[in-house]
């Protein structure tokens, strides 16, 4: 692939940052740490399984009949008195009669109801809908990883900038503080020059707070301590081949994993009101079971009776009036259903001004960059033509300043405008869905 690419390299000087005992780390190992130790993806995975886990219960529990098994035993002691028909005369009378039941039975239960094949396409939506959210989190984790790695280079690419001006302001304070003391320029001339030394000596250091910050945020990210340190393997910013607004909307409609959730939210809402309205239908339930039952009895005629079987048998059943709540609950989902439609609708609106805003920065940013880039060659001679002359004494301390401060803001500008339109390229691929696939690095490589 055809790279456009500018590259402040990172000097050796730099070990202020302990870079000795830093470990590697360039774009790839860090998104690869990123989705290793993000919670947010653990959160995510573990609700796949959640939901994966209730699309199995509901296969259980639709598909599969109820099995109770039952053993009972009873126990009794009663004083009784019987009374004959052949001899009212002479009551029996038992006095502690004891009476003992032993019961087993096998039951099992198989009811089907219509709504429960809509159940489970319903149940496979919301699982798909839970895979869908943990794939946004980790693109959206791709894309904050990606965007702090480049954001630490811009900041080390300043941070080497103001370096340079730094040792600019040095050579400019030694030629005037040998012109002063060989009185062939005034003490004013030497103080100003100490003056700027030390105010980009300040801005050197700011730079410095800025990268600590820098690091951490992307350590943040990492899900690892933020005084973590690691040493960038390559300090460039390496930009791509130009994108096309067309490829970028047509594959946002097939791969963005926000806009697939609104779909499957829209799906989910129609197989409510399915579910629902088959819920009208008749329902079957079959039953058997096996039972075998012993009671035995000091008194009565039967000392012991025992009995064993099975008995089987069926029913359906119909719901003809549930006081309109079913009625009710299918205009309430179809009215949700409404809402999912414009909910979609309005998601795609966004979805396309999104890209469109980012292109709009990205195609922007890629006509500056040219600009940037004729200027800061510019600004770059006239800095060293301004040093010679200010050297030679034909040129005053503040036209070199003035030729120091353009090429800071040239450079600042240059690796600006390198950073923004990286930023957009993966924003851009975010919005597209095309930031993690197989070969994800793809998009983000980082030259060695």
């Amino acid at each position: 692939m055809k790279k456009l690419s500018f590259a402040l390299v990172l000097s050796v000087l730099c070990v202020h940052f302990h870079a000795f005992s830093q470990e590697p780390l360039d774009l790839e190992k860090a998104v690869q740490m990123g989705l290793e130790n993000n919670l947010q993806i653990k959160i995510g995975l573990e609700t796949i399984n959640i939901r994966e886990l209730d699309r199995r219960i509901g296969v259980g529990s639709f598909f599969m009949p109820v099995i109770d098994a039952t053993h009972l035993r009873t126990f009794g002691t009663e004083d009784v008195t019987q009374t004959f028909v052949n001899d009212p005369e002479n009551p029996r009378e038992i006095d502690g009669a004891k009476s003992r039941n032993k019961s087993y039975s096998l039951v099992g239960v198989y009811g089907f109801r219509p709504e429960t094949v809509v159940s489970m396409k319903r149940l496979g939506v919301l699982t798909e809908i839970s895979e869908l959210d943990s794939k946004v989190i980790v693109e959206n984790t791709v894309a904050s990883i990606s965007t702090a790695y480049y954001r630490l280079i811009l900041e080390l690419q300043r941070y080497n900038v103001l370096k340079e001006t730094l040792r600019l302001s040095k050579a400019r304070l030694d030629i005037a503080q040998a012109q002063y003391e060989l009185g062939g320029a005034g003490k004013r001339d030497y103080l100003t020059a100490q003056v700027d030394y030390n105010s980009d000596s300040s801005l050197l250091i700011t730079q410095e707070q800025i990268i600590q910050n820098s690091r951490v945020n992307l350590n943040e990210l990492l899900a690892i301590a933020p005084g973590t340190l690691f040493m960038i393997q390559d300090s460039t910013i390496q930009i791509g081949d130009r994108l096309s607004l067309e490829s970028l909307v047509e594959n946002a409609f097939v791969q963005n994993k926000l806009l697939l959730v609104n779909q499957r939210l829209n799906n989910d809402a129609y197989l409510q009101i399915k579910e629902l309205q088959a819920s009208r239908l008749p329902a079957i339930n079959l039953n058997s079971s096996f039972t075998n039952t012993v009671f035995n009895s000091d008194a009565g005629f039967l000392l012991q009776n025992e009995r064993q079987g099975i008995n089987y048998g069926g029913n359906i059943t119909l719901n003809l009036f549930s006081g309109l709540t079913l009625n009710r609950r299918i205009q309430s989902a179809k009215v949700n259903k409404r809402i999912q439609d414009f909910s979609l609708e309005q998601y795609e609106i966004q979805l396309r001004s999104d890209i469109e805003r980012a292109y709009n920065i990205y195609t922007k940013n890629l006509q500056l960059l040219k600009i940037e880039e004729v200027n800061y060659e510019v600004a770059k001679e006239n800095s060293e033509i301004a040093l010679e002359r200010f050297r030679l004494g034909i040129s005053s301390y503040l036209e070199f300043r003035d030729a120091q401060v353009n090429l800071l803001t040239a450079e600042n500008r240059l690796i600006t405008a390198i950073f923004s339109i990286k930023e957009q390229e993966i924003e851009l691929m975010r919005l597209s869905g095309k930031i993690f696939f197989e070969n994800r690095y793809e998009e983000f490589s980082v030259n060695p």
